[in-house]
């Protein structure tokens, strides 16, 4: 194994790769070596970027376009990653989505898109990524959370519930899949400092980034940078003992409670 690069000759896919924690993501497993298969569902100029961007650092990478809401879409995904790259090592389940209401104002359509895509999603991926890993002798499946499916945040019953449903995915993949030598986890991001957060904080409070860094302990928000390096390390042989587990990501901030 290559030490500078730990990841070399391994296949990635990171679904809603091209951008904000996605993108990080993709890069920092390009940089440690893989090749990587970007997902998105819109936007396709910052997926191309973003595979662009691995291609300089010498990797493959590709991009495909699938609702991962859809199965349909889902299997379309896989088929293209099994043509493309024959096989698959790691597989990042990033893509999210979800229609923030109240509770008595949630609609079933929201309701189920939102399922769909952050939780169902997960299941039937890994359905196709558990062969084309198996063929490889194991791999590693990650799902990106959120602290809501624990804590009651505004109008994030959709997303909570959903992540909550994606968590108890992840431990039960984590051990029906642990004799395929496949290691399954999550990492749960709290505020993470986008180009998306910053457009929407600067358009309903200006002031909500001062406030949650202010609450933070660490003293800043998380950077995608930040989560793309736990997801890097869980992807490593050092984490090969971490099985089912949420690593919470938020520089301390779900430690406090205010009233």
């Amino acid at each position: 194994m290559n030490d500078d690069l730990p990841l070399l000759g391994k296949v990635a896919l990171i679904t809603g790769g091209g951008r904000g924690i996605g993108k990080a993501i993709s890069l920092r497993l390009a940089q440690l070596g893989a090749d990587i298969f970007i997902n998105y569902v819109r936007n396709q100029a910052p997926a191309e970027e973003t595979a662009e961007a691995a291609r300089s650092m010498g990797r493959r990478a590709a991009t495909f376009r699938a609702n991962v809401g859809k199965v349909e879409d889902i299997q379309r995904l896989f088929d293209q990653i099994e043509s493309e790259f024959g096989g698959l090592d790691i597989f990042i389940s990033n893509a999210g989505s979800g229609f923030n209401r109240p509770a008595m104002q949630q609609k079933e359509t929201g309701w189920d898109h939102t399922l769909n895509v952050n939780a169902r999603s997960l299941l039937f991926a890994s359905q196709r990524a558990v062969p084309l890993m198996e063929t490889r002798g194991g791999g590693n499946i990650i799902a990106i959370t959120s602290p809501g499916s624990q804590r009651v945040l505004p109008d994030y019953v959709a997303v909570g519930a959903s992540k909550a449903a994606l968590e108890a995915l992840v431990r039960y993949l984590a051990v029906e899949l642990a004799s395929k030598n496949i290691v399954v986890n999550a990492v749960s991001p709290s505020i993470v400092e986008t180009d998306a957060l910053k457009h929407f904080a600067s358009l309903s409070d200006p002031e909500v980034l001062t406030r949650a860094i202010a609450n933070t302990p660490a003293g800043r928000l998380v950077q995608p940078e930040d989560v793309a390096g736990v997801v890097a390390f869980l992807c490593s042989s050092d984490a090969a003992m971490i099985r089912g587990q949420v690593i919470v990501v938020d520089g301390g901030l779900t430690l406090l409670t205010r009233g």
